[in-house]
């Protein structure tokens, strides 16, 4: 089964930069919102309630073969730092990491897969890969969800589909989200022409962490926002070929931006390079920032001594509950400054990163 340290030993394979257009789609999720027939939605129910519903899919994971030998880690028994590192790996949810009542996670192999139990809903089941990978991505939830169908009821209505604590939910249950690097349109100023083209299509456009957080650095997450009157495929579709789309915008800004305005933009890369491996202080917001154009000279050609994977890997690696976790402390903001530039200047002079 695992522990959390051995999990935490190895980067989730989401962050190796593997996936196709991985360049400028640093991954794509595909989750699955679930509830148990008879039973109250987690923001209703008392500890206990929460507790039977975890015993009972836990039981349930262990019976199915996917996740018979997976990770799970019982969130009662875990710290906030321990629990701030699953928000930070797109594992689980904000709310996650203040409060831990009857809550787990089972994570498969590679960080592949995870089933969030007893976040707004009974289950969150979720695939992340690299790139732009939603039938991929798909195709493993759909697995788990069919083993674990087998031993648990889930709350379905023949005229809406599968119930969900929030309306936006009901249907399919289905969110497929792309984390995306749009650095290009940034810096072009089309980002505000093209997010507003994308939220009519009636997708949301989030930031680096989704609900509530900020899009620093130009990276996004773009997903769908209903789930009810469509197919899990037709899901998928759009949202692929949306991206796609973006990909497309993404790699025509960043081509004009090297065409005419080739020196600055270097001078730009070289300057995040160079405060990256020399500063002794770097907060969370300013490390966002500079990754992106780090991010954006290696996919350019102009920066080759580092992999586009240890950026990807520094980007969740330097967030304050890995810092946190790994210290074994409690340092305080300062302190975790001074050790996200310790840890990137050591990552980068190795060229190849984690």
């Amino acid at each position: 089964m695992g522990t959390l340290e051995q999990m935490l030993a190895k980067p989730p394979s989401w962050l190796d930069a593997s996936g196709p257009t991985s360049d400028v789609v640093l991954s794509t999720r595909v989750r699955l919102a679930r509830n148990l027939r008879g039973v109250a939605f987690p923001t209703m129910a008392d500890r206990a309630g929460l507790e039977r519903v975890r015993e009972r899919i836990l039981a349930a994971a262990s019976a199915g073969n996917y996740l018979a030998g997976a990770l799970v880690l019982i969130m009662d028994e875990s710290s906030q730092a321990q629990r701030r590192i699953l928000v930070e790996r797109h594992l689980a949810g904000r709310e996650f990491e203040e409060d831990g009542l009857g809550r787990a996670v089972i994570i498969g192999d590679c960080e592949l897969a995870s089933v969030v139990i007893n976040e707004e809903d009974h289950l969150r089941l979720a695939s992340l890969r690299s790139g732009l990978q939603p039938t991929d991505a798909w195709r493993l939830v759909e697995r788990i969800d069919a083993e674990l169908e087998q031993n648990l009821h889930y709350a379905y209505s023949g005229e809406w589909g599968y119930l969900t604590a929030c309306p936006t939910n009901v249907g399919t249950g289905m969110r497929v989200s792309i984390l995306i690097h749009l650095v290009g349109l940034v810096r072009s100023d089309r980002i505000a022409q093209v997010l507003g083209s994308i939220s009519k299509l009636g997708l949301s456009v989030r930031g680096f962490y989704g609900e509530k957080s900020a899009a620093l650095g130009g990276f996004f997450q773009i997903s769908n926002q209903m789930t009810l009157g469509q197919s899990e495929n037709d899901i998928a579709y759009t949202v692929e070929r949306v991206a796609g789309q973006l990909v497309t915008l993404e790699l025509e800004a960043r081509s004009e931006l090297a065409e005419k305005s080739g020196p600055k933009v270097e001078d730009e890369v070289h300057r995040a390079f160079g405060i990256l491996t020399s500063a002794r202080i770097i907060s969370s917001d300013e490390m966002m920032t500079l990754c992106s154009s780090l991010r954006f000279g290696i996919t350019e050609g102009i920066i080759d001594s580092v992999d586009l994977a240890a950026v990807n890997r520094l980007l969740v690696f330097t967030q304050p509950g890995h810092l946190t976790y790994f210290d074994g402390r409690h340092p305080d903001r300062e302190q975790r400054d001074r050790m996200r530039a310790d840890l990137i200047r050591r990552e980068l002079a190795s060229g190849s990163g984690t």
